[in-house]
């Protein structure tokens, strides 16, 4: 993946030549989001497991379904504020080892709201490294392969995700009380980011906004090289925050950041946390064989996004997505009684889609703000979604016990669909846009290819 610099003039700061140091820095992210896809993974199964033994209602399996989501709303929308103020460097490289050690714990609950404490703070721990995570590799990454590092998160996620269900397929029919060593493995992926991430530096277009610059020069000569300009400093009589994000110049993007990861993340969250449950209400027999290759088109999928995420303008990404997304679970719903094979490839499909789109999710929202307000931009948008997948996840159990799988997949076909106008309105192309320059014009709708 790495490219080599052609010329011995100076290049600009995103220009850069990708480099190991770039690819270093991307993997140090996707140890938490590997974490992220398997302690959210793995809660599906663990419900399932663990139902006896901590005695769990229908209410205490919704709460616990949605504690983390929730305790990721609350983490993402603290976070990105501070980052902003203070800097991604130090609560990316710290707050694994928090991670790892909360993840362990879960090992010894007894009771369930035990558990439900202890995944609401796993959750804003989350929170706060999806927020500096995005943030740090956005601004630590070349223009050119941008998305194609953004996205290494995505697949990590997946990666994650799928590894959890594995995991937790595996251990089921270990006997004794096998889903506390499903909860408490996911601290050893942590554990391992902790140690990479430590050595990765502070954001140098964080460093110019805050007047730093030699500290900013400093970091790119010993990253990058001397050939390499440090981006240009920008004085703004702004200071950034949750305020700046609502006023004329950034409301439609903060409005698109979030409402474009809602519809993608009740769907997804929805029916991936349930897969079983959702099979088995379609009439396949072998639910959690189902619910395996649901999971698989998911990693499969984030692949497919990686692989075409440069190629592809991220406004059509974006909206392709969501009507194909609804155009598959409609298919679905008139076809699941036909035959069970026909239902399972069907989900599969839906999943490989919704996957791809999830990319998206790592790469659009930083590219739509500028640097004062990215992480808090993005701490909104992340907000938002885990607010909406909080709920679509405690709802799904409860709509599909007292009116049918159906009408839980007719919403999500709504909610797919009214994602894909949002963004067909109001969606700006972003894979052109430098992250030195702050986005002064709204919503536009063009036409170019990006660079790749």
């Amino acid at each position: 993946m790495t490219e080599t610099a052609r010329t011995d003039a100076p290049v600009a700061y995103e220009d850069a030549p990708l480099t190991r140091f770039h690819i270093r820095v991307a993997v140090a992210g996707t140890g938490g989001q590997f974490s992220d896809g398997f302690i959210l993974g793995i809660i599906g199964i663990v419900l399932t497991s663990a139902s006896g033994a901590l005695g769990l209602t229908p209410l205490w399996i919704g709460l616990l379904g949605a504690a983390t989501l929730a305790g990721l709303f609350l983490g993402a929308v603290v976070t990105g504020p501070i980052a902003d103020k203070v800097g991604r460097k130090h609560i990316f490289g710290w707050n694994m080892s928090v991670f790892a050690v909360l993840s362990g714990l879960q090992f010894f609950i007894q009771e369930p709201w035990q558990l439900l404490v202890l995944r609401l703070l796993i959750g804003v721990v989350l929170g706060a490294d999806y927020v500096v995570s995005k943030s740090l590799v956005t601004e630590l990454s070349p223009r050119r392969s941008r998305g194609r590092l953004m996205s290494l998160l995505a697949v990590a996620w997946a990666g994650g995700y799928v590894m959890a269900y594995l995991v937790g397929f595996l251990l089921t029919d270990v006997g004794g009380e096998s889903w506390r060593y499903m909860l408490a493995v996911s601290a050893l992926p942590a554990v391992l980011t902790f140690g990479f991430r430590l050595g990765v530096p502070e954001s140098p277009l964080w460093l110019t906004r805050h007047g730093r610059t030699e500290e900013a020069a400093a970091i790119i000569r010993r990253h990058l090289g001397p050939g390499v300009q440090p981006p240009p400093e920008v004085t703004s009589t702004r200071q950034g925050g949750m305020r700046d994000l609502f006023t004329a110049k950034h409301r439609k993007r903060t409005a698109v950041g979030a409402l474009f990861y809602v519809c993608q993340v009740i769907p997804f969250f929805a029916l991936g946390t349930f897969a079983p449950q959702v099979m088995k209400s379609l009439g396949v027999t072998s639910a959690l064989a189902a619910g395996a290759a649901y999971n698989v088109f998911l990693l499969v999928g984030a692949v497919l996004g990686l692989l075409f995420i440069d190629r592809i303008p991220r406004r059509s990404f974006l909206i392709g997505t969501f009507f194909a997304g609804a155009a598959l679970l409609t298919a679905l719903m008139a076809f699941a009684d036909v035959n069970p094979v026909i239902a399972v490839g069907l989900f599969a499909l839906f999943a490989l889609v919704l996957a791809a789109a999830v990319n998206l999710e790592f790469v659009y929202p930083p590219e739509l703000f500028p640097t004062e307000v990215r992480a808090s931009g993005v701490g909104v948008a992340v907000a938002a979604s885990r607010l909406g997948s909080a709920s679509s996840t405690f709802l799904l159990p409860i709509v599909v016990d007292a009116y049918g799988v159906n009408v839980a997949l007719g919403g999500c076909v709504a909610v797919l669909a009214v994602g894909g106008l949002i963004c067909w309105a109001w969606a700006p192309e972003t894979s052109r846009q430098s992250l030195t320059e702050a986005p002064d014009a709204p919503a536009e709708h063009p036409a170019a290819q990006p660079a790749h």
